[in-house]
């Protein structure tokens, strides 16, 4: 009689011989150097993406309110030629920021690295500044963060539609003073930088999520409703 883990069910994974282990891992291995090479195919299509220039009078207009004083969206460059921007919910009657946004800022990190490639980065929020500024406190972020509360920003971008926020991540190119919308991306879009998934997608279980094409008995729950702020866990 077979045990239950020598099969794969029962929630363990087939048990094999390290010989056999090493056949399938290399077959899987030809599989992940594909989706390497297909990243930088994707990638070197996005290099060659036209883009659209943001008007003078909109990059006038986008006067986003920060610990500093108003901004421009050309001052957000904060003399750089790339700005990265994530669309972070939070909504003005909200007593928090999102739960989803904040486990892709906790992913950010230094941006030193970013400003060694000419790049900026800033959440832009339509809460007002205060509240951005006491939740980034609290969550130990050393991000900037602006609220485009008093501009059309969200709306233009589409993260805020019909008064419901939405997340996402906007690129723009600046030339002299002339800025250009050149990539944005939203909803699943944005899991690349989340490392975490990336990390989870690594083990046997995987997100643990009911969507995942997974073997029977692995645990399984609802998509992102496991997520809590990383003070709430």
């Amino acid at each position: 009689m077979t045990s239950p883990d020598a099969t794969g069910t029962g929630g363990l994974p087939p048990i094999v011989s390290r010989t056999e282990w090493e056949a399938r891992r290399a077959e899987l291995l030809v599989r992940e150097k594909e989706l390497t090479r297909m990243k930088d195919a994707v990638s070197a299509a996005r290099r060659r993406l036209p883009m659209v220039e943001i008007t003078e009078k909109a990059t006038r207009d986008y006067v986003f309110d920060t610990e500093t004083g108003p901004l421009s969206l050309l001052d957000l460059f904060d003399g750089r030629r790339q700005l990265i921007v994530q669309h972070f919910m939070f909504h003005p009657d909200w007593p928090e920021g999102c739960v989803g946004c904040s486990m892709m800022a906790d992913h950010v990190g230094p941006l030193s690295h970013l400003h060694a490639r000419d790049t900026s980065f800033t959440l832009v929020s339509r809460a007002p500044v205060g509240a951005l500024l006491a939740f980034r406190d609290r969550m130990g972020w050393d991000l900037p963060w602006v609220s485009s509360g008093a501009t059309t920003f969200n709306e233009d971008f589409h993260v805020t539609v019909d008064g419901e926020e939405h997340h996402g991540i906007s690129v723009f190119l600046r030339d002299g003073e002339r800025v250009f919308h050149t990539w944005s991306t939203y909803r699943r879009g944005e899991e690349p930088f989340m490392l975490v998934f990336d990390l989870l997608d690594l083990t046997p279980y995987g997100r643990q999520e009911t969507w995942e094409d997974s073997p029977a008995g692995w645990p399984q729950h609802p998509p992102y409703e496991w997520m809590r702020l990383h003070d709430a866990y």
